[in-house]
């Protein structure tokens, strides 16, 4: 059981519409180097773990996605807020709208649904902690190719952030990759 305190993470406050942004953001909700696809990918392979050390990783992780999961929903939200039909057309959230309104739905940017083909749970534990390593990597390049397509200081400044968190995370999973491998008879787990 968690504790759950209403409030984000890191403060978003976007005060301009940007529907075109919005559909690009989106892929990090839904698509396959998203957060929903951390999330789910680490709690799920925290149960493989060979000790309490490296559950609390993934569960620590996978936790922590859920909240970046909140925080891009939130990005998302603030900028298709009271959208016009034109705004809608001319940012191309025309074909997302027509299935989903402004509501958040979990996709990538081209508009495809999130799958459970995006994540992967295995019982070789250091498959997944190498795996995590290389899903963090993309996650990063991600925001970077978003940071690339942004020009609002208010978008910016929480994809930085969100983008560090990705390195963090990267790190701990070496650490744990480290810890793992160190273990007396790691063989047993892989």
């Amino acid at each position: 059981m968690w504790m759950y305190e209403k409030k984000l993470e890191y403060p978003i406050k976007i005060k301009n519409p940007d529907p075109r942004m919005a559909k690009v953001i989106l892929s990090q909700y839904g698509g396959p180097n998203g957060e929903m696809s951390a999330s789910l990918r680490y709690l799920s392979q925290r149960f493989a773990m060979p000790d309490e050390i490296t559950k609390s990783v993934l569960n620590d992780i996978g936790t922590e996605e859920l909240a970046h999961l909140e925080m891009v929903g939130t990005i998302v939200h603030q900028l298709t807020r009271n959208l016009s039909e034109d705004e809608i057309k001319a940012g191309g959230f025309a074909d997302y709208y027509v299935d989903y309104g402004t509501a958040i739905f979990p996709a990538n940017a081209a508009g495809v649904p999130w799958n459970a083909s995006y994540i992967n749970s295995m019982s070789d534990v250091i498959a997944n902690l190498t795996e995590n390593l290389a899903a963090e990597q993309k996650a990063r390049t991600v925001y970077d190719n978003i940071l690339k397509l942004a020009d609002d200081p208010d978008v910016i400044d929480v994809i930085k952030f969100l983008r560090e968190r990705e390195v963090v995370h990267f790190q701990r999973f070496g650490e744990a990759l480290r810890h793992v491998t160190d273990l007396k008879d790691c063989k047993k787990y892989y």
